[in-house]
């Protein structure tokens, strides 16, 4: 009766209108009121309780480092280094789009950040050299669901809080679906862009992609120190996502300058000389290489016996002066004896710019600029941990009347198999994706599917790729679906038109959600090969 109850109210509340977190927090606390034998005093318990789990605390920092990478260059950047890669194929414009999503979603962990961050330029770009306005926003539409499929994702950590399943597990099994549904869509836009003869952009060269990664390299670098360090076991995911908020603040306010007190001040000026400009790039090279060098050292032998921090170090300086040597040797021409002479030259570029950071430090802090992003990355924040924190309540309730055991009974008996089941938890999920957003339904769905695929011998892992997945589809269809209204509103375009552009790709991820769902080595294989498999105490 109690089961019945409950979801009746959660379903009667959606339908009035009222907030996902309301329905969820009210439902579940007239259920304990009035039906349960747990004590009322519970729902203050539980609330403390979720409010204080570590994995949850990932979520903030995680969408403060999408806020900053979202506002600052780094997308624009991102977008040179995909049209230099893929741009000279049939149709590449649009599949560098793709490509740009991919990389920035492994930025954000935001499904809508990576349509807003990549669509808002590539979008018009394609709309430049004669792609139609609805084919380029089905593209970014969808290519922007890849923004909680390929790690780090705000959706797995939620589904690692809601499950106890490794964040670390999550991330890495996100890799390998993240990489072969891009490339599923980059094939299926290959196929239109032949049979529709759209255009192809003219081969740079590979000077060009250098150039490309050379730009966005301080923005992609993220990737290395989020996922470097979570494997490399210098720190967990939570703390891999303040590290990832602290480096995407200096990136985007002292490196790029795309935002903030020294907004667009240049590292170099035209009136800069010659070797001024070479003495400078090679000092730049040089600690570049010793910053990359010294990180990726302590990620790769941070459990090796007999390395030290002084002897990394040394080798770092070494690499840093071999490269700083030859840099000046191929661009300055004069030969070694003239290094000296450029990296003089260089010292009033670098007292320039350290004098101007140096002013502006803590300006940057307290930018209006920056105050704008924290507060939008508060906002987000708030949100989306209310919802969390009334689903947690709701699958506390679940629990203490022991619904998903009774469930898990009755699909035993009625024959169900792990096949069928998956069968089931995609209908329900592909369903649930339509109205609700992504967080939230899973909140709901996963304390409920969990140990019923645990009792049918669902890999737990596997299990979370399937629900990110129906998440990205439930996120580009209507009525609630989120990346529509994100596209429709950078597009200009009606939410009618929008769904009818993204409607032939979405047809592609479905069929990628039948590989997903029954293909679990390819959520599986790297992050058991790494980390080994998950152990779930039934």
């Amino acid at each position: 009766m109690e089961p019945a109850i409950l979801f009746v109210l959660v379903l009667l509340l959606l339908f009035l209108g009222v907030p996902v977190a309301v329905a969820l927090g009210l439902s579940s606390l007239i259920i304990i009121a009035f039906f349960s034998s747990d004590s009322i005093s519970s729902v203050a318990l539980q609330l403390f309780t979720a409010s204080q789990n570590y994995t949850l605390l990932a979520i903030p920092f995680f969408i403060l480092a999408s806020a900053f990478m979202s506002t600052g260059g780094v997308a624009r950047r991102i977008i040179r280094f995909a049209i230099a890669s893929v741009g000279h194929f049939r149709g590449g414009l649009a599949m560098a789009s793709v490509l740009a999503c991919m990389m920035f979603a492994a930025l954000s962990g935001s499904s809508p950040a990576t349509v807003v961050a990549i669509g808002t330029i590539a979008i018009a770009g394609m709309r430049q050299v004669g792609y139609s306005k609805e084919f380029a926003a089905g593209i970014i539409a969808n290519a922007g669901t890849l923004g909680i499929l390929i790690p780090p994702s705000i959706v797995m950590v939620v589904y690692s809080a809601a499950t106890d399943v490794s964040v670390g597990r999550m991330f890495l099994a996100g890799v390998v679906p993240g990489i072969v549904a891009g490339l599923m869509l980059m094939v299926a836009i290959y196929v239109m862009a032949r049979v529709r003869n759209l255009p192809a952009e003219e081969w740079k060269g590979f000077h060009e992609i250098v150039a490309g990664g050379k730009e966005a390299g301080w923005g992609l670098f993220l990737i290395i120190i989020i996922l470097g360090g979570i494997y490399g076991g210098v720190f967990t995911p939570t703390e891999a996502a303040a590290v990832a908020a602290v480096y995407s603040f200096a990136v985007a306010l002292f490196v790029y300058r795309d935002m903030g007190p020294m907004k667009d001040e240049r590292w170099v000026k035209e009136d800069d000389g010659r070797r001024a400009r070479v003495g400078f790039s090679a000092t730049v090279y040089a600690l570049a290489l010793f910053f990359v060098w010294m990180i990726l050292s302590f990620f790769l032998t941070a459990d090796w016996e007999g390395v030290t921090f002084e002897g990394r170090t040394l080798t770092g300086l070494a690499l840093s002066l071999v490269a700083m040597v030859a840099y000046a040797l191929w661009r300055g021409g004069d030969g070694l004896a003239a290094l000296p002479g450029l990296l003089a030259a260089s010292l009033p570029i670098w007292r320039r710019n350290l004098s101007l950071m140096g002013r502006n430090f803590l300006r940057a802090f307290f930018n209006e600029e920056t105050r704008k992003v924290t507060v939008d990355a508060a906002r987000t924040t708030v949100m989306l941990m209310f919802i969390i924190v009334n689903a947690l309540l709701f699958a506390h309730v679940l629990t203490a009347e022991r619904i998903p055991q009774a469930i898990t009974g009755l699909m035993v008996d009625a024959g169900f198999t792990w096949f069928t089941f998956l069968i089931a938890v995609n209908l329900l999920l592909l369903l649930g994706g339509q109205f609700m957003e992504p967080s939230g339904l899973l909140l709901i769905v996963a304390p409920v599917v969990f140990p019923i695929a645990m009792e049918l011998g669902v890999d737990p892992v596997h299990l979370g790729i399937i629900m990110v997945v129906n998440m990205e589809i439930g996120m580009i269809t209507p009525p609630i679906g989120l990346n529509l209204f994100v596209t429709s509103g950078i597009t200009g375009m009606s939410l009618i038109q929008v769904v009818r552009a993204a409607a032939p790709f979405v047809l592609v991820l479905f069929i990628f959600l039948i590989l997903v769902t029954y293909m679990p080595i390819m959520s599986t294989w790297l992050p058991y090969s790494l980390m080994g498999p998950e152990i779930v105490t039934r």
